[in-house]
């Protein structure tokens, strides 16, 4: 790999774990490891999976104005969120177009934000620059602090053992403090998955000693705990429907279009609120739509997507692959807005061949959560 990658603190136990890297988002990451992604996926379907997500920005938010501030800056309501909870919203241009999607966790004393890995210099000079009209301040913690999810329906039952106190009664998108092995860690009942689980913030330098002792305590309790990687990430947020900016979101595609309207509190004055309220009463060109291959083929991100009564192209693939927990390959499309109702055939160009494909209820994989 390019001496200019960054790693995470959890490099050196990714590669004693056999795993691939390759670059993303400026960081060399496990893409997956021996057992490979399609077994990955599965496993944290059925048990529990760990995945370094270190590689995400974090930012500390405090002050006095720091509420308004980001129910100003964030789409979603920051307003009414309580102390140890959580919310996922949007970071808009003026226009509507998509900056970032981000997770807002209300801590005891300050906000931390959860903002994507390529977007992190872009989103801190948007936020430093909304902020000047606030007493306000905002600390990039990603470089002091590590980032894990442990993810499955074995998730909850797990960490109650090996945590100074039991997650269970914590909510969805709730919030907690706990220690393990002595170590001081946030911990926040989310995930990218579509399965329950947590997220896990402590201190660098606790790295490695936090990552061993889940996976010693896995084996004493007789928890098949495994690494997941980047890979096996993507599919499982797929198969759900969770959006990854540079896909199915980007500064060009507004909420509206993404189909995250209800990430947005349009009773608060968030940035590019007014942008998206003129959108109402004119139907948007494009929205996003998922389909699923009817003739046999791997749809993949730039594939066209074409009118089959006059091979017109009307959409990009903008997400595309195979989807283990339905055994389909699939994909995310932008599609004039025409073509987006349930049960359209439609074909994908694959390779400089039409495939049939049928365009179906979202999501592919019900969270099992809800």
């Amino acid at each position: 790999m390019g001496s200019t990658l960054k790693q995470t603190p959890f490099y050196t136990v990714h590669k004693e774990k056999n795993a691939r890297f390759a670059p993303f988002a400026g960081w060399e990451m496990p893409i997956q490891y021996p057992s490979g992604a399609i077994a990955e996926h599965r496993h944290v379907r059925a048990h529990l999976g760990v995945f370094d997500t270190s590689h995400m920005g974090r930012f500390e938010l405090r002050g006095k104005d720091v509420v308004s501030f980001l129910d100003y800056a964030v789409s979603s309501d920051i307003l009414t969120l309580a102390e140890n909870a959580s919310r996922y919203g949007l970071l808009c241009r003026e226009d509507g177009g998509i900056i970032d999607d981000v997770f807002v966790y209300r801590l005891q004393d300050h906000f931390l934000v959860v903002v994507n890995a390529s977007n992190l210099e872009k989103d801190y000079r948007h936020l430093d620059a909304l902020r000047k009209d606030f007493d306000v301040q905002l600390l990039d913690r990603s470089t002091e602090t590590v980032m894990l999810a442990i993810q499955g329906p074995e998730a909850i039952p797990f960490l109650d053992t090996v945590g100074s106190a039991p997650l269970s009664g914590t909510p969805r998108f709730g919030a907690a403090y706990l220690k393990i092995d002595g170590v001081d860690v946030v911990v926040g009942r989310t995930g990218y998955t579509g399965e329950d689980g947590v997220e896990l913030f402590f201190g660098s330098e606790s790295a490695l000693q936090v990552w061993n002792y889940l996976f010693v305590e896995a084996e004493k309790h007789g928890t098949d705990l495994q690494p997941i990687g980047l890979a096996a990430r993507d599919s499982l947020r797929f198969e759900p429907g969770f959006p990854l900016y540079g896909h199915e979101l980007s500064e060009d595609i507004t909420p509206l279009e993404a189909r995250l309207k209800w990430a947005c509190e349009f009773d608060r004055n968030f940035v590019g609120r007014d942008a998206l309220r003129k959108r109402f009463d004119s139907a948007d060109p494009r929205k996003l739509a998922t389909i699923v291959l009817r003739d046999r083929g791997v749809p993949r991100e730039g594939c066209a997507v074409h009118d089959p009564s006059d091979g017109s192209e009307i959409g990009l693939v903008v997400t595309g692959m195979y989807a283990p927990s339905v055994d389909a390959y699939a994909a995310n499309v932008y599609l004039d807005s025409t073509f987006n109702k349930v049960g359209t055939m439609l074909e994908i160009d694959i390779r400089g061949k039409r495939k049939a494909a049928e365009v179906i209820k979202r999501p592919l994989y019900t969270p099992s959560y809800r």
